[in-house]
Order: C-alpha cells, then sequence, then structure tokens
C-alpha cells in the first residue's frame, strides 16, 4: 500500500454577499395587480370548460361537451392566465434596485 501524507492547505478567506438592510417587499402593488389579472383569467378558463348544466343529463349531446369553447378557447384563456402569472412573478419592481 501507498503511504499518504496529508498536508494542511492554505485557507482562503470566503466573502459572504451581502444582503440588503432595508425591510422592502419584494412584490410591488402593480405585481400582486397582475397576479390578480391572472388568477382571474385562469379562472374564467376554469369555467368556461366546465360549462352549464346539461337541460337533460341522460343524454349525451356531443356538441355542447365538445364546443369549440370548452376545448379551443378556454385551455389558452389558462394559459394566458399562467402565463400573465410568470410575467407578474418576475417582473423587477421599482424599488427593487
Amino acid at each position: 500500500m501507498a503511504d499518504i501524507k496529508l498536508t494542511k492547505a492554505t485557507a482562503t478567506k470566503v466573502e459572504t454577499p451581502k444582503l440588503k438592510a432595508d425591510n422592502s417587499p419584494i412584490f410591488s402593488k402593480g405585481n400582486y395587480l397582475l397576479m390578480g389579472v391572472g388568477a382571474a383569467i385562469i379562472i374564467i378558463g376554469m369555467m368556461i370548460m366546465a360549462g352549464g348544466k346539461s337541460s337533460d343529463p341522460k343524454v349525451f349531446d356531443y356538441n355542447e361537451v365538445y364546443s369549440k369553447t370548452r376545448i379551443t378557447l378556454a385551455p389558452i384563456l389558462i394559459i394566458i392566465g399562467i402565463l400573465v402569472e410568470v410575467y407578474a412573478i418576475f417582473k423587477k419592481s421599482p424599488s427593487a434596485e
């Protein structure tokens, strides 16, 4: 077996990043407003996708269940709402400089 010698490594000083001392909020009023708009768009999309009550629950109406509004418009609204939410989260507030 080979002999292993341990030597003392040179110590280097690592500086920690300095944090902001002020207790400013992460998001501004505009961010919260955009988050609310995004949530409202998502809720509207979900309500459109859910649809309404059928006139006769014993009869399957293909056009009502698979309408263009339910399978096209509602998912597009939900995706737009999610994109608005992502933008609202990543938007830099004016005080965070």
